[in-house]
């Protein structure tokens, strides 16, 4: 979509708004769910995650408490600089990676996941790296309140999301690796800033995520 100017017409066309996008042909898939590209490109191959619902959380918990540590170093005249090859600030990528696991707890509650939930930016008073470190702390609050109260801890339950009826548990897993990647971005934008992040994850934090090869898209 970013280096090919016939991206956004081809999508129009099939009928899709938004990416992933898997196509053949006329027929189409959101390509958010391994499982479902399998079904479509007809693999023989075993998906879904591997990581139980409760491990999830725990990556979870963990990439949203680093986050909280080092978001608010950042200082606030850069965040309005863009991440590398995308059109996203670095205030867009901070609140993003907060709501990815806020999102969770809406669609677990009954919600429709749409991609502009988490798309959408910022309200206009969360300018600082200290406004989205509180943001985070609020959302790590409320997403370890409600886990800690939910009775059912399977991840078998349906939630609905833009790209089709899913498990809580395959929401999980995306969610999980999703945030980490933005975590592993965050931790290079303070590399380029020549900041020392005052935490760091090795590769056990992400052991078992399906995490992409590269920190950055292409």
């Amino acid at each position: 979509m970013l280096t090919d100017p016939d991206g956004a017409d081809e999508l129009r066309r099939l009928g899709a708004r938004s990416v992933p996008v898997l196509s053949r042909g006329d027929n189409w898939i959101f390509a958010q769910n391994l499982g479902h590209v399998v079904r479509f490109l007809g693999l023989n191959e075993t998906t879904g995650p591997v990581l139980p619902p409760a491990r999830l959380m725990e990556r979870l918990d963990l990439f949203v408490r680093t986050a909280i540590r080092i978001v608010p170093q950042m200082p606030d005249a850069l965040l309005s600089q863009e991440v590398p090859g995308r059109p996203r600030s670095y205030l867009a990528l901070a609140h993003h990676l907060f709501r990815i696991p806020e999102s969770i707890q809406e669609v677990a509650a009954g919600a429709m996941l749409t991609n502009g939930m988490l798309t959408d930016g910022p309200p206009p008073d969360m300018n600082t790296s200290a406004a989205l470190g509180a943001y985070g702390q609020r959302v790590l609050t409320a997403m370890n309140t409600w886990w800690d109260a939910k009775p059912d801890k399977s991840g078998r339950e349906t939630v609905q999301t833009y790209y089709g009826p899913q498990l809580l548990h395959e929401l999980q897993e995306r969610m999980t690796w999703h945030c980490g990647q933005h975590v592993r971005q965050w931790f290079m934008l303070l590399e380029m800033a020549g900041i020392q992040p005052v935490v760091t994850l090795n590769a056990a934090a992400f052991a078992g995520l399906p995490m992409p090869a590269s920190v950055w898209d292409g």
